[in-house]
């Protein structure tokens, strides 16, 4: 309930008749001021009007009075400043530390905001607001999605400045690793991502031009040239394997010249895993894009269209790969290569945040700007989140809609946010009554 009062004070949702105070003075609120998120005070340098008197200061709200002396506020300079207490229930008088008495409001909240706030509470249908969405502007639900997919946007290139930071602010080492984690597509991405800070970059570089070299030193980092890594079935055919031997010594010498030391090939989840997602094929993928160097940092930075990006993440294996799934392992239904699809989910996740990052790094829009074109150039996500909004009657042209409506259905709606969401507010405002 005090989120409620919160949500009312800040969006000015009041009793159509005039405010008074608790002592019966006119009240009139000019500029309820700004929320405050840290300690303190609930809004800052909100501005009203008592009589005939302007004050301008900061408002602190509860559900009763007596609340302000069970959170300790008579006793914190914090709140000398109070010029309003705004309550649910007036139930005491108030002093500051310093001696003062603010003044304080007792504030109705509407009875249709007050049903409307209960349904939403209640409701165990997704999304909770369904029923207004096909009466939204087309107006108000882009503005929205715009400012979603920015806020999701921001939080996915935090991830990828602080792995930068922990690199020293190595932007091609970060690339590298936030690539490596969504290759796992999520069951293996911390695994991918603990590999992958492994890998010494500019050693690699120096054998780029041999791709069996890289093959071997990817593979042998990630544990998988362990026989123990494969099933036992497996370990008698792994022995009589020529590559595999080939890729085992290549990796002794190269780790004996690096000093390498592997991550435990236990890391590898391959329960629920597609086999054109194991880890091996993964890697192999990762050794041809470093040797042909056709993916990097230094180049994502100069495409803007979503074409050239997809084909060069569309790479194959090498060749043992396209009859294998594991090592010893004969398969003739390998997929040895990138889909389109996951090439797609690689820019959504990867390209777009480190360029967004980068743009805000700099702060320079146009990378930033870049980012949100190359979303709306790729078709929408096809997932049940997506769906579930399609069926309340919202349209998405792109993935910049995609992944605003993920961000909305996470950080809302999941959370019960509708006091923070612009569809929640729609909701709350409607008047069923009138």
């Amino acid at each position: 309930m005090e989120k409620l009062l919160h949500y009312a004070w800040k969006h000015r949702i009041f009793p159509l008749h005039p405010l008074k105070t608790i002592n019966g003075e006119d009240l009139e609120i000019i500029d309820p001021g700004l929320p405050n998120n840290n300690a303190g005070p609930d809004f800052f340098n909100a501005k009203v009007r008592i009589g005939s008197t302007v004050w301008a200061g900061n408002v602190e709200i509860h559900l009763s009075s007596s609340d302000w002396f069970r959170h300790g506020h008579h006793t914190d300079s914090a709140y000398n400043n109070v010029i309003l207490h705004v309550v649910a229930n007036c139930d005491q008088p108030i002093q500051t530390q310093n001696g003062k008495t603010p003044v304080q409001l007792q504030l109705e909240i509407p009875s249709f905001v007050q049903k409307n706030y209960a349904t939403l509470k209640k409701s165990e249908n997704y999304p909770r607001c369904h029923t207004i969405i096909p009466h939204l502007s087309s107006f108000m639900i882009h503005s929205w999605m715009s400012a979603l997919v920015y806020e999701r946007l921001e939080e996915k290139a935090q991830l990828v400045l602080n792995r930068m930071k922990t690199l020293n602010n190595d932007w091609e080492n970060a690339f590298f690793i936030t690539l490596a984690r969504n290759l796992g597509f999520g069951l293996n991405g911390d695994a991918f991502e603990q590999w992958a800070r492994t890998i010494p970059l500019m050693a690699a570089a120096k054998h780029r031009d041999n791709l069996f070299q890289l093959e071997a030193l990817f593979m042998g980092q990630a544990g998988l040239l362990d026989k123990a890594s494969l099933p036992e079935r497996g370990q008698k055919e792994s022995i009589q394997d020529e590559y595999f031997c080939n890729l085992q010594k290549e990796y002794a010498y190269l780790s004996h010249k690096f000093s390498l030391k592997p991550v435990s090939w236990q890391i590898w989840k391959f329960m629920r895993t597609r086999p054109q997602n194991f880890p091996h094929l993964r890697i192999s993928q990762l050794a041809r894009m470093f040797h042909e160097e056709q993916i990097s940092f230094s180049l994502i930075r100069e495409i803007s269209e979503i074409e050239p990006l997809r084909k060069k993440l569309q790479l194959e294996t090498t060749p043992y790969w396209e009859d294998h799934y594991l090592f010893g392992y004969p398969s003739p239904h390998s997929t040895k290569k990138i889909s389109r699809i996951s090439a797609d989910l690689i820019i959504i996740n990867t390209i777009v945040p480190t360029l967004f990052a980068y743009g805000t790094f700099l702060q320079e829009s146009h990378y930033t700007e870049q980012a949100i074109a190359l979303l709306e150039q790729i078709k929408p996500e096809n997932n049940y989140i997506i769906r579930q909004w399609q069926e309340c009657g919202l349209k998405v042209e792109h993935a910049a809609d995609t992944q605003a409506l993920i961000q909305l259905k996470r950080e809302y709606c999941d959370k019960q946010e509708c006091l923070r969401c612009r569809f929640g507010y729609e909701f709350l405002s409607k008047n069923n009554t009138t």
